[in-house]
This record gives structure tokens, sequence and C-alpha cells, in this order.
């Protein structure tokens, strides 16, 4: 027998009993919000079985493994219902693409008509399928059987992917004839997945999941068009470049093709912030309002539209509003102790609005610097007085938010909104979420420029998220212009800087699965050097070296 302890309550369970049992004993024969189990620390699926003595923690989908172990089950619910429907002799492809709110863009490619009628039809049967609680199952092949597994399934995006992966085996996960490769964990029946819909979209379609918030609701479609736009753009032209998900940026890289990869894109990045720059000026207005979500960029981006704007005959000024925190002594702290550096309130904003208005008053002022070391906001002589040519370029999460620049004229704002919308995915049903690499960049420059370890990163993460949530994406639509900041080639340069922190995080604590999940993650992707990247690159922000003062 083996001792099982959930809580505070220990239990006595032959060795050899599924989790699933001992969660159906606990909660009930009808549970189905308990998706995965951590034992002494370490995520399982239900179908596993006890070894010994052991801790047991339940996990839902309130818990980010938990949810994105939903979301992987709910999107091979919805392949093999749209295969069912449609006939898998009629499906060329489809492709998670990207998120949209709480759900997730999809487009399928084949000999069929994608009409709201075909769309419905896969709904009910998904619906079927759940009602009928079938098992997913799970198995491990060779490396080399699982490619031509995929190449037979006419799967070549995975075929492309394992090419390149150095484990020796690979998990299959099956349901009923339907076969695929799942980046995570899985539920281990459809009858767990029970909330989801499914509706037309563009030349696509949605598939609408609940939020962590409400597991157990499918709210309304949260849909930004201008969002869908500008990550539609950045896919369609990692498609011209034939860059588009894990397996080709392995190819062009083992192919020696980096280097143009790198200009290329560094080159049309430069022609956007170029095109904005023009558009600013011919707005006559003199303040731009940058926002987004953390680690977008913001800082470098800032300092190459003012260049931009530069040569176009304007003097930009660019300032960070994180010059304007409140001393860390003085700053809110969330639900949960820890300091909110998300909330408005961290930021001096009467002072800030006294400084901007001040400026454009044509009065002089001085500006602060805040020292991130020693949570202080400090004066250094560095003055600023406006003139007929000067323009203010502002960057900060709150820009959008009006309740941040109260004192200043609407009219004088131009809004922009940034962030990296990661446009490569792991394959074609496996999407790599924006949050990741945004996690692994601030990992990064928390490291080099704060002091912070990975584990404090990873420990934060939920409540900057949280943050997010509350102060930035509320506000998105409120931009005049939308920028991508993510760059085809990055999670190839990340690697190299975020293994060894993430290697830092020991078998203990609390963040070694998360941790866990990013080494694995990582392993999809060949090294690249940072040596070719330009030092004017947003990347530099975060891995270093860059020209800027960021």
């Amino acid at each position: 027998m083996a001792a099982v302890t959930i809580g505070s309550q220990t239990y006595e369970y032959p060795a050899g009993t599924p989790y699933e049992k001992i969660v159906r004993d606990r909660l009930g024969g009808e549970d189905r919000t308990v998706l995965l189990v951590s034992v002494n620390g370490r995520l399982r699926e239900l179908h596993k079985e006890v070894k010994g003595d052991c801790s047991l923690e339940f996990v839902t989908a309130s818990d980010p493994s938990g949810f994105l172990a939903y979301q992987r089950s709910a999107v091979f619910l919805m392949l093999k219902a749209f295969y069912d429907v449609a006939g898998k002799e009629n499906v060329r492809k489809l492709t998670v693409c990207f998120s949209m709110g709480d759900g997730l863009y999809v487009e399928p490619e084949g000999d069929f008509s994608l009409t709201p009628e075909l769309i419905g039809e896969v709904k009910k049967a998904m619906e079927r399928l759940a009602a009928r609680d079938l098992p997913l199952y799970k198995r491990s092949e060779n490396t080399e059987d699982a490619v031509e597994l995929f190449a037979r399934h006419g799967m070549y995006d995975k075929e492309k992917l394992f090419t390149y992966r150095r484990a020796s085996r690979v998990n299959i996960y099956s349901l009923e004839n339907f076969e695929d490769y799942f980046y995570g964990y899985m539920v281990i029946s459809t009858g767990y997945i029970r909330y989801f819909d499914l509706m037309p979209y563009d030349e696509g379609m949605i598939l609408l999941l609940p939020s962590r918030g409400e597991s157990q609701r499918v709210a309304a479609p949260r849909i930004s068009r201008k969002l869908f736009e500008v990550q539609r753009e950045a896919e369609q032209w990692g498609k011209k470049l034939g860059v588009f998900n894990v397996g080709t940026l392995n190819e062009a890289i083992a192919k020696g093709r980096t280097g143009d990869l790198i200009l290329m894109q560094e080159a049309l990045q430069e022609k956007k912030i170029g095109d904005l720059a023009e558009r600013i000026a011919a707005s006559g207005r003199r303040l731009v309002m940058i926002a987004g979500p953390s680690s977008s960029g913001k800082t470098t981006f800032s300092h190459r539209l003012s260049i931009q704007l530069s040569a176009l005959g304007l003097r930009p000024h660019p300032i960070s509003v994180d010059n304007y925190f409140v001393n860390r002594k003085d700053s809110p702290r969330d639900e949960n102790g820890n300091y909110d550096y998300e909330a408005l309130e961290c930021i001096d904003v009467p002072k800030f609005n006294e400084d901007m208005a001040a400026l454009l008053a044509g009065e002089r002022i001085e500006l602060p610097r805040y020292n991130f070391i020693s949570g202080e906001r400090e004066y250094q002589g560095e003055f600023l007085e406006m003139k007929k040519e000067d323009i203010l370029v502002i960057e900060g999460i709150h820009c959008l938010n009006d309740a941040l620049s109260y004192a200043l004229s609407r009219s004088d704002k131009f809004k922009i909104y940034i962030s990296a919308l990661t446009q490569l995915n792991v394959d074609e049903h496996n999407r790599i979420p924006t949050t990741d690499g945004r996690l692994l960049r601030r990992m990064i420059r928390d490291a080099r420029t704060r002091g912070s370890s990975a584990r404090e990163t990873i420990r934060m993460w939920d409540s900057v998220r949280r943050g997010e949530e509350k102060n930035i994406f509320p506000y998105q639509e409120e931009a005049d212009v939308m920028f991508n900041s993510a760059l085809l080639y990055e999670l190839a340069v990340l690697k190299q800087y975020a293994e060894p922190l993430l290697y830092g995080i020991s078998r203990e604590e609390e963040e070694y699965p998360e941790a866990k999940r990013l080494l694995k993650f990582l392993d999809y992707f060949l090294g690249v050097s940072s040596e070719q990247i330009p030092h004017n690159s947003i990347l530099r922000e975060f891995i270093g070296g860059s020209c800027f003062r960021v």
C-alpha cells in the first residue's frame, strides 16, 4: 500500500491505482474539473498510476497547466470532428493559427466549402464525441517511426519538426482512429471537454474556450479586428519567407539562411517603423503614447521611432513612464502581498501630468530616472524644454489609458499598441502562446538588468498577466496603430540565454514544472548565435548589447 497525502489528509491506496480513481474517490464519481495531478511537484496525466508514497495536488483549468491541457484536448477533439465531418480525404490541413481572446483562430484547407453549416456540423460532432466520454490513448513511438507516421497522415509540419528533434521517443495521442502529436499534457477522455463553441470568422473559424477565471462557461468572443489583422499579416509574411513554424525555422538554420532571415526581419520592422513615423509627422500631434504588455520591446521601439521622426525633421524625446514609478516602499501590493508593479497606482500620475503639461506649455523641467536596483526615483540633472519641432515619445504599459494622461488633450495624442505576437507555431496543431515568448524575454532581461532569478520571474508572471488583463488589454482598441515586435528568429536566439537560467530552478521549488515545460519547449529549436543581430534590434533590449540606453 502507498500513503497518498492530499492536503492535510493521508489515504492508503494500492500501488498501481490510477490517479483518476483517487480523484473520483475524493471528489465524487462524476467530477470532471480535475484535469491533471501534481505528484510530488511533478505533473502527471490521470491515467498514470501510484508508484509509492506521495503528495498529491489536484490541477484544474484554473491552473495554467490545467488550462493548457484543456485547450490542447479541445483542439484534438475539434480536429477529429472536422476530419470526420469533412472527410479525411478532403482535408489537406487544419492550422491553429493564433489566439483571439479566449479562443483560437483556425484555418482549414482542402476540397470543401467552409460554410457556417459545415462549421455547425463540426460543432455537433464535437458534442457527440464529448458525450461518449471516449478515452484519449497515449503511446510512445521511436522518433524515426513517428516521422514516417506523420508523413503517412499528411502532417508534413510534424514530419519536418521531428526531423530536427534530438529526443529518441515521441508521444502519440489517439482518439478512435485519429492520431496526432501534442506538445504537453492532455486530459484522459473526451468527457472532460465539456465547454466550447465553434463559430465562423473571416476565412476560417474560431474555437471558443472558457477563460481561466470562468473554467465552466464560454463567454462571448472578444474579437479585436485590429489585432487580428496584425497577427494575420505576420503569419502571411512568415509564409512568404518559408518560415512559419519551428520545423521550417530549423530547416532555414540548418541550411545556413539565418543571416538572411535576421536581416529581412529587421529590415521589415525598420520599414514599418519608418512608415509609422510618416503617419505621426503628418498628424501634427506632439505626444506619441506607446503601450503594450510586459516585454514587448516598448523602450527600443520608442528609440527607433524617434530616429525615424528625426529623419523627418522633428526633434523627438523618448520618455519612459517607468521613470515616474513611486518609490518601491510606496508601491501598492496585490492580493498575495507582492508589489503590484502593473497597477496604475505604481505611477506618480500627478507628477507625470504636471511635467508633461509643463513641457507642452514650453517650460523647462528636470526628468526623473528610476533606479530599479534601489527602488527609488532619482534626479540626475537631465533637463528638457520643448521647441516647435519637438515631439514627446512616451512609453509605458498605461499609455493607452487616458487616466494616466488626464491633463493632456486627446487631440495631442497619437496612440500605439505594441506587443510581441509570436507568428511561429510548433506545428500546424500546436501553437506557441505569445505569452511564452514574452516570459522568456522578461526572464533574460530581468536576470541581466535587475538581478532577478528565473524563479522570481516565473513566480511573478501570473500577477503580471492579471495586471495586463486589467490595465492594458481593455484599452488596446484605443490605439491608432498596432505594431508587432516579435521576430521570426528570436526564440532560437533566446534559447541559449534562457536555458541556463531555467536549469537553475531545482525540482523542489514550486516553479519547477513551468521551468521544465519551457525547457522542453526550447528543446525544439536549433540554437542561433546573437552575433549577427543588429545593435538597434528590439531583441537587444533583452539579451544586451543595445546601442540604446535600455
